[in-house]
């Protein structure tokens, strides 16, 4: 959550909310909004969904700084936080993603038929 600091300032700037108006919304002290933005504590998923909704932003934007008009078919992606991007989910998967992950299948497979084809 090292993005999460930077992001939380640079919307509240962006909106022009002290950390004390801020503060006041969340119902917590200006201390902890200070303690946020500057990495040393972070804030509890019930603040994390207030905060969304009060920058009307998405969760991935407020953690990860993901662009918010980045546009991502739920159905075929899904975002691994380990990377900070998002992949596709297992089971959707076209030719060129099978080609690319089962290669040495296919050179096995060519491989075989060129071998029986030669007797």
């Amino acid at each position: 959550m090292n993005q999460f600091p930077t992001q939380l300032k640079k919307l509240r700037k962006s909106t022009n909310t002290t950390q004390d108006d801020l503060a006041t919304k969340l119902f917590v002290s200006r201390q902890a909004i200070s303690k946020w933005e500057a990495g040393d504590s972070t804030p509890d998923l019930t603040n994390l969904i207030k905060l969304t909704d009060i920058f009307n932003v998405g969760l991935d934007t407020l953690v990860f700084g993901a662009k918010p008009e980045e546009k991502v078919d739920s159905t075929e992606f899904v975002f691994d936080p380990k990377h900070n991007r998002y992949v596709r989910k297992l089971g959707k998967m076209n030719i060129w993603d099978f080609l690319a992950g089962y290669w040495w299948a296919i050179l096995l497979i060519v491989f075989v038929i060129g071998f029986f084809s030669a007797f």
